[in-house]
């Protein structure tokens, strides 16, 4: 899943210098990404499908659309390519973090949990050295796109094995049995933060790489960036497994937004390269820390129905992640800086740090 959703922020400078692709094409290339997504969300909430067959279709598609990336230019592809990767990646994302949550929670290993989701971090550090190495080899960003696909490929056949029939059967028992989920001030109130965080932290994410090379042209440096990110995410991810021990979900969720608007900040409070790859430091290494609280926040809120709730809250990410790189490419400035942008994903970080510190259900505390 990290490739299917964030191997195009790496390659994204290689397309701009040998296909041509403006900040605008880039921005639409995103967000049809995010559209499947959304997609993709709403179905595991609308369509019941067991979990093991879900994460296997997903893995499939996202194998088959990165490798198909690198084998044609047409722009009108590559976008339907990026919607069907969307649409796959929020397959696995929910399908897993359900399949997962539900059996590591009563092992009481919380490091095992941010171990499943350290993995997309792992996936992000993974495509942004590759690309590292590919602008210093000066290969294409269509070979690219081919390498992440089999490599994709490669690794769903190693692991399809852990989702059998067996497995299959018990969760498509247990989704049976699953009641619906009833809507309270709380629940919505935690999709729509999730909704901010989407909008809040996808302009960095998409765009990180691009600032980094307008600060600095040198691809040994601005090409940084995006490992940094990824290497940010595995490590706050695992560190954050343990921090939850003694500290909630809600709480740890309100700090990664606070820490996120100063970072998605950093480089308009003091632009240039240090700032930038600051940023992508603090954006990386709170990301994936708010995915996982969120996920497991939604599965302590809705308990058995915590699956349409966490399909729930990842289509208002969607929806927050598709407003956000159009929204960048409307108000970049004609030199292409992306300020104002970053600004409001700031603004809108903070507001939902609020919100999440005074939403919570009956006889319980908002920030417990």
């Amino acid at each position: 899943m990290g490739i299917g959703r964030f191997a195009f922020t790496p390659i994204l400078p290689m397309m701009q210098q040998d296909a041509g692709v403006s900040i605008a094409a880039g921005a639409w290339l995103a967000a049809a990404n995010y559209v499947g997504y959304f997609v993709g969300a709403l179905s595991v909430m609308l369509v019941p499908t067991p979990a093991p067959t879900a994460i296997r279709a997903g893995l499939v598609t996202i194998g088959i659309t990165t490798l198909a990336m690198g084998l044609h230019d047409a722009f009108a592809g590559w976008l339907v390519l990026r919607t069907l990767a969307g649409i796959a990646s929020a397959w696995v994302l929910v399908s897993t973090s359900a399949w997962s949550l539900e059996r590591l929670q009563p092992l009481r290993r919380p490091l095992l949990e941010s171990t499943v989701f350290a993995g997309v971090g792992a996936g992000i550090a993974l495509a942004g050295a590759a690309c590292l190495a590919f602008m210093r080899l000066a290969t294409t960003s269509a070979r690219a796109w081919i390498v992440f696909g089999v490599g994709s490929l490669v690794v769903t056949v190693i692991i399809w094995p852990v989702f059998g029939p067996a497995d299959r059967a018990a969760a498509s028992g247990s989704r049976a049995a699953r009641p619906r989920l009833a809507w309270d001030a709380e629940r919505w109130g935690l999709t729509l933060c999730y909704g901010a965080f989407g909008f809040g932290y996808i302009i960095p994410a998409t765009f990180l790489p691009v600032m980094a090379r307008q600060a600095i042209r040198d691809p040994a440096v601005f090409g940084l960036s995006w490992p940094l990110f990824g290497a940010a995410a595995v490590l706050s991810t695992l560190l954050a497994g343990r921090i939850r021990r003694r500290v909630s979900n809600r709480r740890v969720w309100i700090a990664s937004h606070l820490v996120m608007a100063l970072a998605v900040a950093l480089p308009v409070i003091r632009p240039g390269i240090a700032a930038t790859l600051l940023a992508a430091v603090g954006v990386g290494g709170t990301f994936l820390v708010v995915t996982m609280v969120g996920m497991q926040e939604a599965r302590e809120v809705a308990g058995p129905a915590a699956t349409g709730l966490m399909a729930a809250m990842t289509s208002a990410f969607a929806l927050g992640q598709i407003v956000g790189p159009l929204g960048a490419s409307y108000l970049h400035g004609a030199d292409g800086s992306f300020s104002a942008a970053l600004l409001v994903a700031c603004a809108a970080l903070v507001i939902s740090a609020g919100v999440l510190a005074s939403v919570s259900r009956p006889g319980r505390p908002g920030v417990s």
